[in-house]
Formats: structure tokens, sequence, C-alpha cells
């Protein structure tokens, strides 16, 4: 029975190795995979041996004060690898974990398999040549990424972004009914993780209070957020002086709410690139500890924190980031944006742009196809059955 090791630290890893996994299982049935994930590996599966929940740790100050819990589970998972003796392993992003975890598996033999690439090409540019030493086989969503690793000898594979063909799918279904009020609809999306949480969600109350105090009451909001941080965003908005009007908390429904918005306020990630592929003008915005922003801004080589900027080479999407994130301008941000104005058509079709440049096709299975190729599995697949039960 073929071993595959998958490591996924964070929830965003853990949907896109779930996908994959779904696709190995048509395609391998009795492969034995273990490791790292979250609910969704496990739905599919995977023997977890650690839940990303204890994993999901963002800031070089967090990380830090986290280390020996870090390094515990560095050394189980080095423990497990020598008693079990994957044929391959399947890192997905987490780069402080998985570019070091990688090093010691090709000290071991076992084949590395890299699923959506660190952004070296933002920061640690030097990280690049080790990369090449250290794995057998990159698989980036971005098609610039190709380019960065020309240079060295590793074979990279641009295999399309994940969330596009679910967001095209999603975008075009049936409207669920939300708790909107009347007129305009914002979202306001604070982060996933509770130190996020903490930092961002003030702000964004604070510049929806401005746009009501505005005089524009004709107004709603929808603050979205995962299940596990509902205490979280209770406790803030408990402890907050002020607050808008016409305000509701969303659970687990963030796509949903960014799909209905006529603008949103989003914390940076994952979530900005949802928005843009929902067609939702938004302002990415972002609060951090302030030695780790200071670090950062140190370490980053590019203009924009926003992948959607990135892509296009310019801000599309606004960035209002650490000193900037001010509760008026925000507002003043969203005025523009959510009224029929130059600026969010400007932006709706740069987010069509994005789109097309991310490519089409359920990467998963291209990912999956490597996989194969690698552990020397030849299959019988049939990808119109697998894609008509997927639906």
């Amino acid at each position: 029975m073929k071993s595959l090791l998958i490591v996924a630290g964070e929830a965003s890893g853990d949907m896109h190795a779930a996908e994959v996994l779904r696709a190995l299982r048509w395609r391998c049935p009795g492969i034995n995979c273990w490791g790292i994930g979250g609910e969704k590996l496990q739905s599919m599966g995977m023997e977890l041996l650690h839940d990303v929940s204890e994993m999901d740790v963002l800031g070089f100050v967090e990380v830090i004060k986290r280390y020996s819990f870090f390094k515990k589970v560095f050394d189980e998972i080095l423990k497990e690898v020598d008693d079990r003796k994957p044929d391959v392993a399947l890192l997905i992003d987490y780069p402080g974990f998985n570019l070091r975890l990688a090093r010691e598996l090709k000290k071991r033999g076992v084949k590395v398999l890299y699923y959506i690439c660190p952004q070296v090409w933002a920061w640690k540019k030097d990280r690049i040549p080790q990369m090449a030493e250290t794995i057998d086989r990159l698989m980036v969503i971005f098609p610039f990424e190709v380019e960065v690793f020309k240079d060295v000898d590793l074979q990279v594979d641009f295999v399309g972004h994940p969330m596009v063909d679910d967001l095209c799918r999603f975008r075009k279904k049936e409207w669920k009914p939300l708790p909107w009020g009347e007129g305009k609809k914002i979202a306001l999306l604070p982060g996933s993780r509770e130190q996020e949480i903490r930092r961002i969600l003030p702000g964004l109350l604070g510049a929806a209070l401005g746009i009501e105090q505005g005089g524009r009451l004709d107004i709603s909001f929808i603050i979205a957020v995962p299940s596990n941080r509902e205490e979280v965003v209770k406790e803030v908005l408990r402890d907050i002086k002020s607050a808008p009007l016409h305000y509701t908390v969303v659970i687990d429904n963030s796509r949903e709410v960014l799909k209905q918005a006529d603008a949103a306020l989003v914390a940076s990630g994952t979530a900005t690139l949802e928005a843009a592929l929902l067609h939702c003008p938004t302002v990415l915005v972002y609060k951090t500890n302030t030695i780790t922003y200071a670090i950062a801004r140190y370490f980053i080589k590019i203009p924009w924190l926003g992948i959607v900027n990135i892509i296009c080479g310019r801000e599309v999407m606004p960035e209002r980031i650490q000193f900037q994130m001010q509760p008026l301008e925000l507002a003043a941000n969203l005025e523009m944006l959510m009224n029929d104005t130059r600026q969010r058509s400007a932006m709706i079709k740069n987010f069509e742009i994005v789109e097309k440049k991310l490519g089409h096709g359920d990467p998963a299975n291209r990912v999956t196809q490597i996989i194969c190729d690698e552990l020397g599995i030849s299959t019988s697949y049939d990808d119109e059955e697998q894609g008509e039960d997927k639906e």
C-alpha cells in the first residue's frame, strides 16, 4: 500500500489538500494518507496527527512565543516519517514549517511535492536555491510564479488556482437569504484568526459608524467570520464603545456574503481573492503587532500585499495597512465603491482580467495526476465521471 504524508498547517491548505485527496481516492482508493490537516482532510479519510487549529498562527512574534510547540510537532512528524517511511510527501504552503520539513524529508530519501508556492517572490528570495535542492516538484497556482524559478533546476508546474472554478460556479447560483437590512449591503471580513479579528474588527466597525454618521442610514453591514471565532467577535462587540446601528454577524457563510454585497472591507489573505472572483468591489485592510509589521515591511520586496494587485502589477484593490487603516478613510473608500462610479466599474473589469489569468480546469486533478506520476501509479481514471459526482 502506498503511503502519503500530507502537511497542511492552515485552514485554506486543509481545504485545497482535501480536494486533491478526494480526486486521489478515485484513482488510488487504498492509499494511506496521514499527517497534519483539518476537518476537511479528515472527512476524506486522512489520519490526523495534529489539527490545523493548533498550527494556524500568524506573525513573527506569535510564532516565537510558540516555538517549543512547533518544535515538538516537527520532531513528532519526523519520528513518524522514520517509522512509516512514506513514498511521497505533499506539503501545502505553510513555509515556516514546511520548507524546514522538506529539507529533513530529502535527507531521508522521501520524495517532496510542494503545492501552493511560498511567497518567496515577495520576500526571502534567497530561499529559491534551497527550495530547488529540497523539493522534487513544485505546483504553483499563479502563472507568474513559474518565471520566479527559471534560474534554478526545479520542475515547476502551473496548475491553475483552486478557487477559480469553484467560485465561478458559486457566483452563478441562486442567492440564499441573509439578514441584510434596507439599501446598500456592505460586507465586513476581519479575518479568520483571533489576533486578526481583535485588531481589525474595531477599525471596520469604525468605518461603518462613520458612514452612518455621515447621514447614510440606508445601509446594512454583515460581519462574516468562521464559527470557531464567533465568541471572539462577541467579545470585541461587547468591548467596543460605539458600533453602527444596522449590523449582523453571519457565521461560516463569507462567500455568500461577498457575493451579495455591494462592497466590502476584507482582511488581507485568501478572502480578498475570493472577493475579486465574486466581483465584489473591495478595500483590503490589515493590522498586526507593531513589531511584526516592522519586520515584514523590512523584508517584503514588492509594493503590494494583495494578490490581486500583484497579478495586475498595480493597485487595483485599495490597500489600507496598519497606520493607514483609518475608519474615516475606509468609509470614504466604501462610499466610492458601493455606488455606481467609474472606480467601481474599473475594479470589476480588473477582477475579470485576474480571473482569466488564473486559469480554469480543476487544478486538484492536475495535482493528483502529478502525485500519481511520482508514485508510479497507472490509473484508468474517468474525469467526466468524477466531475459528475462532484456536482
